[in-house]
């Protein structure tokens, strides 16, 4: 098994050093003190507030936050139906014995209204409604036919099989009764419940409203025309298309994208603008460290804005930013670096988003590790990994190599990410940690 080692745990990040102990009383005033994870999220839900609720056509609802229970309005199914092509018959409180011979009243298929006469057994499709007084269904396969008329209708057959009531009928209600709770506040609409509103024939559900993102990219070097020539020191931007999708993923709507280059007075502009386009939430990547091009924390206080945390203990991603702008806006400022850029979306804005959906925290599985590994203590570190199964169907965690925050290619072979806690130095293959889906919540409920 390969050992990752601490060197690889890096953040990697230009002035910092490998580890920084969690102390506040020894940190200069010009550098804010360093908060572990758990104070960061503590923090973040004392400030960020539900959004409202709206009500939104349904077949525009895929990935959205219901904000209320949905309740059935119907019976479904509707009716009474048969479970498969056959023959509906009555059997009443006894059985029909195998032998009987039925004369059959006509054919019904799905779609048609269902005879209030149920006297007599009739031919019957898959879905088609019962006539009135049928109870069971026996398949056509099981029946012997002993007659057709002049156009080929079966009009008389014998069972081959005894018919029990309530045989390949599906009951009204049966699958969702009327007023039963169709949907449970908090569930991300996905294509499973969008059948069921189709099927219940809810037009609107009551959502919670978008988070409406703006993105900001400082950095001179970056470049976002895919089809522009890199000069010599300039690298693409891709932290921009990155966040774009994966904040749309945990429900925000990106409303506002723009590269800023290292001008503080551009990047001060562009945030009072997205201030007037009714920003929710402003994501920034870059200078937020301690260099001198690091401007965000200095501009932000000259906004009036609130610096809540500066600096988390977390691996990779730990200046990242956490700020209330005037008027009740947030703001995240991320690391530049890709992983660092992608850990601080994961696991900082993410539960940000998730308690402005009226969500609760986010429940991560435990697994076992698939290997040993060394860190650094005093840092939450969060891991490139993938969950496999084995070949005895047992889930583990593997940590891949490539663990440095500037290394993209190793996210091509994640499916999560393995979390180990501040205390841990070593972990010994077969520890539990716990591990977090790479763009959503593994478990809900």
């Amino acid at each position: 098994m390969k050992l990752i080692s601490s060197r690889e745990l890096d953040d990697h990040q230009t002035g910092l050093p490998a580890a920084v102990p969690i102390l506040r009383s020894s940190v200069a005033s010009t550098d804010p003190p360093l908060i572990t994870y758990a104070e960061a999220l503590n923090l973040l839900r004392l400030r960020v507030t539900p959004l409202p609720i709206e009500r939104v056509p349904t077949k525009q609802s895929g990935r959205r936050i219901l904000a209320t229970d949905v309740l059935s309005p119907a019976d479904l199914p509707s009716f009474d139906n048969s479970a498969m092509d056959g023959i509906a018959l009555r059997c009443g409180t006894g059985l029909v014995s195998a032998g009987s011979e039925l004369m059959i009243t006509g054919l019904l298929a799905a779609g048609e209204p269902a005879p209030s006469d149920g006297n007599g057994a009739w031919q019957i499709m898959t879905g088609a409604a019962l006539p009135l007084g049928c109870d069971a269904v026996i398949p056509i396969e099981r029946v012997e036919v002993l007659a057709r008329n002049q156009q080929g209708a079966i009009t008389r057959v014998r069972l081959r099989a005894d018919v029990k009531p309530g045989m390949n009928v599906r009951r009204a209600g049966s699958d969702i009764a009327a007023g039963d709770r169709a949907l449970a506040a908090g569930a991300r609409i996905d294509p499973a419940q969008q059948m069921i509103c189709a099927a219940l024939g809810l037009a609107e559900l009551p959502l919670w409203k978008r988070a409406k993102v703006s993105l900001l990219q400082t950095g001179k070097e970056l470049v976002d025309d895919p089809q522009q020539d890199l000069c010599k020191g300039q690298i693409r931007d891709c932290n921009g298309p990155y966040l774009e999708n994966v904040l749309g993923n945990a429900g925000a709507e990106v409303i506002d994208s723009r590269h800023l280059g290292d001008d503080s007075r551009a990047y001060e502009e562009a945030v009072r603008q997205a201030l007037t386009i009714g920003t929710d939430v402003i994501v920034s990547t870059g200078a937020v460290s301690m260099g001198e091009l690091d401007f965000i924390p200095a501009t932000l206080r000259r906004l009036g804005a609130e610096i809540v945390f500066h600096k988390v203990g977390i691996r990779p991603g730990k200046p990242v930013l956490f700020a209330v702008l005037p008027g009740g806006p947030l703001y995240f400022g991320l690391p530049g670096n890709p992983l660092a850029a992608a850990v601080g979306a994961r696991f900082i804005i993410d539960p940000a988003l998730r308690a402005m959906a009226g969500r609760g925290p986010e429940k991560y599985p435990r697994l076992p590790l698939a290997h040993a590994t060394r860190k650094k203590p005093g840092m939450r570190s969060f891991l490139k990994a993938r969950v496999h199964l084995d070949s005895s169907g047992q889930a583990s965690v593997e940590l891949l190599p490539g663990q440095e925050s500037f290394r993209i290619r190793p996210l091509l072979s994640a499916n999560a990410w393995a979390i180990l806690g501040e205390e841990a130095d070593s972990c010994e293959q077969g520890e539990i940690v716990e591990v977090a889906g790479l763009y959503g919540a593994l478990l809900e409920g």
